[in-house]
């Protein structure tokens, strides 16, 4: 079965689309789809890290990762607007991180491939990485979705629960890190945010718990990869791009139908 690259480029987009909805779903709440953004583009300086110093992908993507989303937090409140900050680190990193793409020699590199993805080669250690990475983001959410979900709602209430908004904030970094290192190679750093954002807000016009809209958002993520993936088989498109295609295309017909339900006859 795994001798089939379309069957592991379907394993594997939905397995990121099972990591990316229920924290895309903390993303659209909490209004954080530039950071989701950010934290993706500065995933290229891990890339490059990565390649320089002959590690695996994953390893630099979530190290960068991570290291921005301290440094914006260390620098918030220091004169700047957190969307300046944001802009200013990740095109920054992104910068760098092609920059220094192109000085590595003796290695060759796709760089389309690491900025819109390269799905149709995701070998079986890459299904082990993302897998192994997507039950690491559900599980950190699942532990602590009640104070997630608190500290989202609240902070006010959060503290007077005895939960810590600060600490809460650091897990969903945590989960974002490595969701962005998983999903670099099927659908790119340029198109990460996009399946973190559109099946979430897809899913939330017509759910009416949070559980729900975390459980429709992975299931429109992942009819989103395995019909992008069959578009691209059958019209010679990126399966990348043809992926989030898909997810918009939902999220469209979901906005329509919803305005219409409102609307009433």
């Amino acid at each position: 079965m795994f001798d089939d690259f379309m069957t592991r480029a379907t394993l594997a987009g939905v397995g990121v689309a099972c990591a990316a909805a229920p924290l895309g779903c903390f993303v659209v709440w909490r209004r954080m789809a530039y950071f989701g953004d950010a934290t993706a583009h500065a995933a290229m300086l891990g890339v490059a890290l990565s390649l320089a110093l002959q590690m695996s992908i994953f390893t630099g993507a979530v190290a960068i990762a991570l290291l921005m989303a301290i440094t914006v937090t260390l620098l918030s409140g220091r004169g700047y607007a957190m969307d300046t900050l944001l802009g200013v680190l990740a095109h920054s990193a992104l910068a760098f991180g092609l920059v220094a793409v192109s000085f590595l020699s003796g290695v060759r590199i796709d760089l389309m491939a690491y900025l819109f993805g390269d799905i149709l080669s995701v070998s079986r250690t890459d299904l082990l990485v993302i897998w192994g990475g997507a039950a690491i983001v559900v599980a950190l959410i699942a532990w602590r979705w009640s104070a997630l979900l608190t500290s989202t709602l609240n902070e006010e209430l959060a503290y007077a629960s005895g939960i810590n908004p600060k600490r809460e904030q650091l897990i969903l970094t945590l989960a974002l890190a490595v969701t962005v290192a998983v999903a670099i190679k099927v659908v790119g750093v340029l198109l990460i945010a996009a399946m973190l954002i559109i099946p979430a807000a897809a899913a939330r016009g017509f759910a009416r718990t949070p559980e729900v809209m975390a459980a429709t958002a992975a299931l429109i993520g992942a009819i989103s990869a395995i019909a992008g993936l069959r578009a691209a088989y059958l019209f010679d498109t990126p399966a990348g791009p043809s992926i989030v295609c898909v997810a918009a295309v939902i999220f469209a017909v979901v906005s329509v139908v919803g305005r219409k339900e409102r609307m009433g006859p």
